[in-house]
């Protein structure tokens, strides 16, 4: 392949270091936008309602009541005397 064909036509060694007076040109690509971004505080007033809602329940608590008697009982005291007490094989028996 001719190496000329991928590099232009180049010429000769001399041609390289000739430098041709070429004005020069000026072209304009479309503008850039660059965007600078700045953040200020800014009060924002959030309310917020509160409501309170109020349970009741019926739960139960247990009131104790007593109720309390007397008796007189008449105790003689021939049949005061103590007996003993008999073992279970004569309870028994009987």
């Amino acid at each position: 392949m001719n190496r000329n064909y991928y590099m232009g036509n180049v010429g000769s060694m001399n041609e390289a270091n000739f430098c041709p007076d070429c004005p020069t040109q000026t072209i304009y690509d479309p503008p850039i936008t660059i965007y600078e971004d700045y953040y200020h505080p800014q009060l924002v007033n959030v309310i917020q309602n509160i409501e309170t809602v109020k349970k009741h329940h019926c739960c139960p608590v247990y009131q104790h009541y007593y109720t309390h008697t007397e008796k007189n009982v008449m105790v003689s005291g021939l049949n005061s005397r103590k007996k003993g007490k008999a073992s279970s094989k004569n309870r028994l028996k009987k």
